[in-house]
Order: C-alpha cells, then sequence, then structure tokens
C-alpha cells in the first residue's frame, strides 16, 4: 500500500484536493491518502468552511504556517512539511495549483527523494512579475508526474523541455468537484439571504496582490464598479485582502453588496446564477467557463487561456472605461452557449488515480518507507562553530 500526502494550503486547492482523496478511498488495498493543510489561509471562512462544504475529513495534520511575505511563508512552510515528510515517509507527494505551499511543499519533497506529482501542471502566463507563475515553473521543474488540465498545459511543459513519459492529459479536477456537489449547491438560500434574483446581478471577486494592494488599482476598478452598480446590482464577497482597502473608498450601500467570504457551496450557486463575473481568479475564470456564465477577467494575462478560447472568458485589463464598456456588452448580449472544454467532464481524478496505479514502480523507487530518514541525516550541513 501506497502512502500519499495531499497538500492543500489556499481555498482553491480544496475544490482540487477533495475528489482526488475521495477516489484515492475507493483504492483501500494500494493508497492510503493523508492530507496536510498547511494553514497558508489560515482563518475559518478562508479554509475551514471549506472542509465542512466539501464534506473533507479533519486534516491529518495542519501546520498553522499563517500569512507573511512570499519568502517567509514558503520558508515556513518548507521546514514545517520537511518533519512530515520525516514523519510520516510517504511515497508520493500530490501538490495542486500555484500558491506558496505548493512551491515549498514540492520543494521539500524533492530534497528529501520523495516523488512528487503535480495537478494543474503546464498553465502559464508567461508574466514572471506574478508570483505564481514562478511558483508553476519550479513546481514542474522538480515533479515527477505532471498532471495537466488542458491540451496548452502538455504544450507548455513540452517546450520547455520536459519528458512526454511525466505528462498526463487528465482534464480539471475542479470540475469534478462542481459535478460531485452540485445538488447541494443548489439547494443553497444565498441569493434569498442577499435578495437577489436569477440572472439579474453581477458577482465581483479581487485578491490578486497586483489588484488589491495598489491604492491606485484598487481605485479604478471599484471606480468601475460603481458605474456598473448603477446599472445592475453587483454583490462583493469581500477577500481579507481587500478589506482594508475599502475603508478609504466611499461606497454607497445601493451600489455594491459587500459580504464576508463565502462557503463553497453557497458561492457555487452565486456564481452559476449570475448574469455575469468581474474576477482576477484563475479557478473562476474555469468555473464560469463550465457554467456557461460571462467573466470578465480584470488583469492583463491569464494562465488558462483554454477559458477564452474555448469558453466564456474575456480578458478586459484594468482600465475602467474599458471594464464598465465590457460589462455593458454583456448586459445587451446575454450569455454565449459554449460547450467545456475537453476532459472537463467530472472524470479527471478517476483517470489521476489510475494513472497512479500504473505507477507502481516509480512510487516504489522513492525514498518513502524509512529511506527519507537516513537520507535526511546523511546531506545535513555541518554548522561552523562560533
Amino acid at each position: 500500500m501506497k502512502k500519499i500526502i495531499l497538500v492543500t494550503g489556499a481555498r482553491p486547492n480544496f475544490m482540487k484536493i477533495a475528489p482526488l482523496f475521495f477516489e484515492l478511498l475507493k483504492h483501500p488495498s494500494e493508497f492510503s491518502p493523508m492530507i496536510v493543510l498547511t494553514g497558508q489561509h489560515y482563518d475559518r471562512s478562508m479554509s475551514g468552511v471549506f472542509l465542512d462544504d466539501l464534506k473533507l475529513p479533519s486534516p491529518d495534520v495542519n501546520l498553522k504556517v499563517g500569512s507573511g511575505s512570499h519568502a517567509a511563508q514558503t520558508g515556513r512552510i518548507l521546514m514545517s512539511f520537511e518533519r512530515v515528510l520525516l514523519q510520516h515517509r510517504p511515497d508520493l507527494v500530490v501538490v495542486v495549483g500555484d500558491v506558496n505551499s505548493t512551491l515549498a511543499c514540492a520543494l521539500a519533497a524533492v530534497k528529501l527523494k520523495v516523488r512528487v506529482a503535480h495537478v494543474e501542471a503546464g498553465l502559464r502566463s508567461f508574466d514572471r512579475d506574478m508570483p505564481e507563475e514562478i511558483n508553476r515553473v519550479v513546481t514542474d521543474s522538480v515533479s515527477d508526474l505532471l498532471f495537466t488540465t488542458c491540451e496548452g498545459g502538455g504544450q507548455n511543459l513540452r517546450r520547455e523541455g520536459h519528458s512526454e513519459e511525466k505528462i498526463y492529459f487528465v482534464g480539471n479536477p475542479m470540475i469534478d468537484s462542481l459535478l460531485r456537489y452540485r445538488e447541494m449547491f443548489l439547494r443553497s438560500r444565498v441569493l434569498e439571504e442577499h435578495g437577489l434574483s436569477e440572472k439579474e446581478y453581477c458577482v465581483l471577486t479581487l485578491h490578486r496582490a497586483s489588484n488589491v494592494d495598489r491604492r491606485e488599482t484598487f481605485q479604478n476598478i471599484m471606480s468601475a464598479v460603481k458605474c456598473i452598480g448603477k446599472q445592475i446590482p453587483v454583490i462583493f464577497p469581500v477577500h481579507p485582502r481587500s478589506r482594508r482597502m475599502l475603508a478609504g473608498i466611499g461606497l454607497e450601500k445601493s451600489e455594491i453588496i459587500l459580504t464576508e467570504p463565502m462557503g463553497y457551496l453557497d458561492f457555487l450557486k452565486l456564481e452559476e446564477s449570475s448574469k455575469l463575473v468581474l474576477t482576477d481568479s484563475g479557478g473562476i475564470q474555469e468555473e464560469t467557463t463550465f457554467f456557461k456564465v460571462p467573466c470578465l477577467t480584470l488583469r492583463e494575462n491569464t494562465e488558462r487561456p483554454v477559458t477564452i478560447t474555448q469558453g466564456t472568458n474575456r480578458l478586459v485589463g484594468l482600465n475602467p472605461q474599458v471594464i464598465v464598456r465590457e460589462v455593458e456588452a454583456v448586459l445587451q448580449n446575454g450569455n454565449r452557449d459554449i460547450p467545456p472544454p475537453a476532459l472537463w467532464d467530472g472524470k479527471a481524478s478517476r483517470r489521476i488515480v489510475e494513472v497512479l496505479a500504473n505507477h507502481r514502480g516509480l512510487l516504489s523507487a522513492g525514498n518513502g518507507s524509512g529511506a527519507v530518514d537516513e537520507l535526511h541525516l546523511s546531506q545535513r550541513e555541518e554548522v561552523p562553530s562560533p
């Protein structure tokens, strides 16, 4: 039986880990999965409620690293996760997405010769100013198995020189969760709680530092939102990054509905029932494409171009006039009936587990089952005496 650690650190990780965890449980004689929560998103509204909504068990390990600069947070996760590896000696570490936890846990594992699989590999914005882009590239470079959500991901990996035998196009596990929990989120009363009518409101989400931490950029976005709010109600579940910036901006209640961060099920209901979505989130670009809800992405680039070429997403940048104009175009033209991208069919996790089952040799070649301890001890650097 192979011990597999599934790493989750931030909200976007949970809905990718959940279907994989439950799929692994279907093979008790082959796999023993455990969940490690790094605590990168450390309060209940940003992580704990997702565990409840997804019916996941409490994490086997919670590192509780908390917030901090990219370097500080990544460093704390590296040190803490190394201790987890030494204690549990897994055969494989599975990381998802592109957050600091993804990078740190992948690095900690490969340094101890533990195999790494990266789910959502190969996504590229080609913008090295984005911290997430660095996380993606480095994680892919050290991983043993690269699971891609779209054909473009594999093309990016091949251009970077990754060997064909490491790359597997499996589809999007986040879609697995949308379908798995569909009946549950459809029962949400979130629209009634906020006085909204189906297809008669807009959803706004903002969390990227480049949009939220720069006052001028944030004010420009919110000036567009004020104009939009005069045409259609806008509901804004406020990420903690955004909260401190809102204090300096005068928002009328008639222009925007501010809420606390929402749970997974409530937000899916809000998203699917909306007229359109304004966001800087990568995952929401994918969800709206599957829901066939128009999405206007408040960024200059995206690592998920399939949502543009085969979906409902459009890059609108950060110019307030352009944002307002594009919203007006959606309000006039409505939705587009576009089929989802290839393999976004709710079976991605099954394909991943099939690959892992067929890679028994690769997993056996790792340093699980105790060898990691000896390796770690042999690689300690001597600290010179003062």
